[in-house]
């Protein structure tokens, strides 16, 4: 190319099928100005937002629900098209979403009540539950509806405006969500998407008019996200990485339990924080749990997630997203990991790999204490109910974790010792709007969803009445 002829950097924000490779649209990043605006209108609709009764708020919360139900198919389409979902999971995305907001406009108005305490000396005390302000959402790219609505529902219930910051490749789903809730009656500045860059993140973050940030996404965005707000003294939830246990004591069906823990695994493309990412296994159930998992990767093929067929595996959210996880795959085997199936990348522009079983992975191995965010079950073999547990807490992440037993006993002893924000007993996750998320360790801080979804961002103040 001639030296004299200009290059244009494509933007950030583009919406890439990652089945195909081709680009579906690319949309700018905010100005200076677009930023400013934006963080004007947030906040001048806040002070008129919180003024309103919270029953409507709640009205426009359960609107916005009614809204995700009619725009299921339309909904479903962009992101199966934008980061690869199956289809029949990217429709139950958006379901969910209906979930949430209803959740929060019929539990909302109870959840910030007063609550009256004993009053020390006389008098009369409550706590009351009042919004704060203007909020910043930094949102990820794999539940590109859902972990959106799991922040907006509750804070908007409460009376906060939001500002939200969608991954750089699924600006169509992030523009869906803005219009979706201005339909429902979320007035101007009440949730303004903003294409912002990095930089202008700090700055908003910054900006004393924010109150609070939000961010679900890597280890790497959240220390950078908590080290800026925690500078300007600001309020954080984090939703970090996971690398669940999946603990299976016995069985009595083995090939059975591992099926279902393949299909657990499978979901979204195996790209979910609270994955069943190591699968932990008794020692007399491992060889034929193995060698089933080994059958069900070899099982799929290839295919078209808007076309979602049975038998086949949907393709990963980005080629660059492939690639990585291919060569972590690579790694392990390198380090001494055996590969019973999968983990070829597969050529072309799409961003296919096959799904992969892994074992022998040990505590000196980079992977033992990786996040796989993938197609990829990994499986320990235990001794006892003891080693399991060892090897289930034996992880910087503290997200969730799930305890099979044929004796429900036997499993809720296990569970009542990981080191997780989440615990299941015969159960992959506990999964609803009523279901508070969130986890410890590298894996975060905060709680989302459930009742304590409305207490993170929120004015607990006491007002004292003496008589």
């Amino acid at each position: 190319m001639s030296a004299d002829v200009p290059v244009t950097a494509p933007s950030p924000y583009r919406s890439v099928n990652p089945a195909t490779g081709q680009v579906l649209a690319e949309y700018p990043t905010a100005t200076e100005d677009q930023v400013q605006e934006a963080l004007a209108a947030a906040d001048a609709a806040f002070h008129d937002w919180r003024s309103r009764p919270i029953q409507e708020r709640a009205a426009v919360a359960a609107r916005a629900g009614e809204l995700f139900a009619e725009r299921t198919e339309e909904l479903a389409a962009i992101i199966t098209e934008e980061m690869g979902k199956p289809l029949s999971e990217a429709r139950e995305e958006v379901q969910f979403c209906a979930e949430i907001f209803g959740y929060f406009a019929e539990q909302g108005p109870e959840l910030a009540a007063d609550q009256p305490i004993t009053a020390s000396g006389g008098g009369r005390a409550v706590i009351q539950k009042r919004p704060v302000g203007v909020l910043l959402g930094i949102m990820p790219w794999n539940y590109p509806y859902y972990q959106v609505a799991r922040f907006a529902a509750p804070n908007l219930v409460l009376g906060n405006t939001i500002l939200l910051k969608h991954a750089e490749s699924c600006p169509r789903a992030a523009l869906a969500l803005e219009q979706l809730l201005a339909d429902a009656g979320v007035p101007a500045g009440g949730y303004v998407n903003v294409f912002a860059s990095h930089d202008q993140v700090a700055d908003i973050i910054a900006d004393p008019r924010v109150q609070g940030v939000s961010l679900t996404g890597s280890e790497r965005a959240g220390a950078a996200v908590a080290e800026v707000a925690g500078r300007n003294l600001k309020k954080v939830v984090l939703e970090l990485g996971g690398s669940d246990p999946y603990v299976v004591l016995d069985a009595e069906d083995p090939a059975e339990a591992a099926r279902a823990a393949f299909a657990t695994r499978m979901g979204n493309t195996g790209q979910a924080c609270n994955s069943n990412k190591r699968m932990i296994v008794s020692a007399d159930l491992y060889d034929e749990f193995v060698a089933e998992l080994t059958r069900q990767a070899r099982a799929l093929t290839p295919g078209d997630p808007a076309a979602d067929a049975p038998g086949t595996f949907a393709p990963l959210s980005s080629r660059a997203a492939a690639e990585g996880l291919a060569a972590r795959i690579q790694e392990a085997v390198d380090a001494g990991a055996t590969l019973h199936a999968g983990g070829r990348l597969l050529e072309g522009p799409g961003a296919y790999l096959e799904p992969a079983v892994l074992t022998g992975i040990t505590p000196g191995m980079a992977a033992h204490h990786q996040e796989l965010f993938g197609p990829v079950a990994v499986v320990y073999r235990a001794a006892d109910d003891d080693e399991a547990l060892t090897l289930a807490n034996d992880t910087p992440y503290g997200l969730g974790g799930a305890v099979f037993s044929t004796d429900p006993e036997r499993a809720r002893r296990v569970a009542e010792q990981l080191e997780c924000g989440m615990a299941a007993v015969n159960a992959a996750e506990a999964e609803g709007a009523g279901m508070p998320f969130g986890g410890v360790k590298r894996s975060g801080y905060g709680r989302e969803l459930g009742p304590l979804g409305m207490d993170e961002f929120v004015n607990k103040r006491l007002l004292y009445v003496q008589d």
